[in-house]
């Protein structure tokens, strides 16, 4: 049911403390009061500061309201205005939840109020929870059906951790609050979506859960998060897609912002309340919850296609038509943060591996968005600068990308800090399936980002699409970086020949995760969603060292 019509979200829960709370949500009205009621009978109140959205835009591409298709009502990017409003609820308990709605009111004397939620301090060392890990949700067929079966499977969780890709276009806000499809972020993890899916015509409308109203939310950001060059294309998906390396910028644009002429995460920034890091801000920091230090890093970069099509602006070349435009250039796979050893994040980090917060903690865990270790496709080439090579006879004949392995970053410099600091878990998203693996210290390796749909495993005959003939050898199958991935170790699912593979890669089958932090136990589930009333099957389970 949607409790507030009138609100665009219903509100979610952001930074909590020992003692307080953010209580977060947006409407479409300025409004001239918003505040949150709690405690008992709802007899406190707290007041909200409101900001407005300054990028949120809808363009062609959008599917809202009335446009259906392609350019009925926005035939360019156009800004939608939305408010953000934000309360910090004070005086909590440890351990002690209790009752809070928020409430908008409109320049005409309306209010528009949401239902009544639960909310609680930061939960103290020695209280086991439950955490959701989850990624990738980018309004895939899927998600709302992952996230209404998360509540059916083990009710209300304590928390959220987001691996990065929440929306496809950061800037388009129909993916955060209404798409058409009724897929979007917000209306999926609060139990507002309708996501209809049919198998064999029976159709089934699929809500999503009420998740985040009652449980504070944790993100990192994803390459889906960051837009490129602001304003300087038709479309918000050429803008999404116009990212170039701040060190180009700086030789195109000298005068002028980098954040407007190479990219930025803005809006990203502008939704979310996160912990913060003095060098990182938002975009990297790390946080006490319970009985876990969780360190979430900004390790993710512009995906491009791998297909050697002289049209496309690629992972491994420029397209022809732009040779002779370095402008236009799309660089490769351009890392958005560094963070090689010696780099201002690569410095946080190890300080962080060294803080009495961190050596103190039960649990241990890491979350980026760049997969490690992966079946996947996105993890080749390496992860690592590219390095540029520009074929001439008197013009420019090709502009190509090789990416050395041994260069990797995350394998080179991120994961030994990792294991010398006894690390528990890295999870991670961005290949949309599930594979876990495990090094030779013991450090788990999970992602789940099977929750809407699969670009496959590089597993058996299916390869990774790979240039062949440049100077690396790029890997065709398997883990690039050496490691064998871990059969599930309940239930996995079996290939043609019925025997069993170590990974879900499916666009029926979807998958989420549970961190019980009082046993140390890690458990994925599946749903088969061609077969809506079949059982959640939990198919795997570990527990961290």
């Amino acid at each position: 049911m949607i409790s507030a019509p009138n609100l665009l979200t219903d509100p979610f829960l952001q930074l909590p403390t020992e003692n307080s709370v953010r209580v977060v949500w947006f409407t479409e009205f300025a409004g001239t009061q918003h505040i949150v009621s709690y405690g008992e009978n709802l007899k406190q109140t707290a007041k909200a500061n409101t900001i407005k959205l300054s990028r949120t835009r809808e363009d062609q591409k959008s599917r809202v309201a009335n446009q259906t298709q392609d350019s009925q009502v926005y035939q360019k990017p156009v800004q939608r205005d939305i408010w953000r409003h934000e309360a910090e609820v004070t005086g909590l308990t440890p351990g002690v939840r209790i009752n809070y709605r928020v409430a908008s009111m409109r320049e005409d004397g309306e209010t528009a109020s949401s239902d009544v939620f639960s909310l609680a301090a930061t939960p103290k060392p020695g209280t086991p929870l439950k955490i959701l890990l989850t990624s990738d949700h980018q309004l895939k067929p899927m998600t709302s059906a992952n996230l209404q079966k998360v509540v059916e499977t083990v009710g209300r969780v304590d928390g959220v951790w987001f691996a990065g890709d929440l929306v496809n276009v950061s800037d388009r806000a129909s993916e955060w609050f209404d798409d058409n499809s009724g897929g979007a972020l917000f209306p999926g993890l609060q139990g507002r979506a309708k996501y209809q899916m049919s198998h064999d015509g029976v159709k089934t409308i699929y809500t999503g859960g009420q998740i985040i109203q009652h449980a504070p939310i944790f993100t990192c950001i994803g390459n889906h998060e960051v837009m490129g060059r602001y304003a300087r294309t038709g479309s918000l998906d050429d803008e999404f897609d116009d990212t170039i390396p701040h060190v180009v910028a700086e030789k195109f644009y000298p005068e002028k912002s980098l954040r407007d002429n190479s990219f930025n995460t803005v809006t990203y920034e502008e939704i979310f309340t996160l912990p913060t890091s003095q060098n990182g801000g938002k975009r990297y920091y790390a946080v006490s919850f319970g009985d876990v230090r969780l360190i979430v890093l900004y390790i993710t970069n512009m995906w491009r296609t791998p297909k050697l099509d002289t049209q496309a602006k690629g992972r491994y070349q420029e397209p022809e038509k732009d040779l002779n435009n370095p402008e236009n250039w799309g660089y490769g796979q351009v890392i958005y943060e560094p963070i090689a050893k010696g780099s201002k994040q690569y410095n946080w980090l190890k300080a962080e591996l060294n803080s009495p917060e961190f050596k103190q903690a039960k649990h241990k865990v890491v979350m980026f968005h760049h997969p490690p270790h992966t079946l996947g496709d996105n993890i080749v080439p390496a992860y690592t600068d590219s390095i540029q090579i520009i074929e001439r006879d008197n013009n420019i004949k090709a502009v190509r990308y090789e990416y050395p392995k041994n260069a990797d970053y995350i394998i080179r410099d991120v994961v030994p800090l990792l294991e010398a600091a006894n690390v528990q878990l890295v999870f991670y998203g961005h290949s949309h399936l599930w594979n876990r693996f495990v090094s030779h210290t013991g450090m788990h390796f999970l992602e789940t980002s099977n929750v809407g749909n699969t670009y496959g495993a590089a597993w058996g005959n299916r390869k990774r699409e790979v240039p062949i003939g440049y100077q690396e050898d790029y890997v065709q199958l398997g883990d690039p970086n050496g490691l064998e991935p871990i059969q599930p170790t309940i239930a996995p699912l079996l290939d043609k020949d019925g025997k069993a593979i170590p990974y879900i890669a499916s666009n029926e089958i979807t998958v989420f995760s549970i961190f019980d932090t009082g046993t140390g136990t890690i458990s994925s589930y599946r749903f088969d969603t061609r077969k809506p009333n079949s059982e959640v099957v939990k198919f795997d389970e570990f527990k961290l060292k």
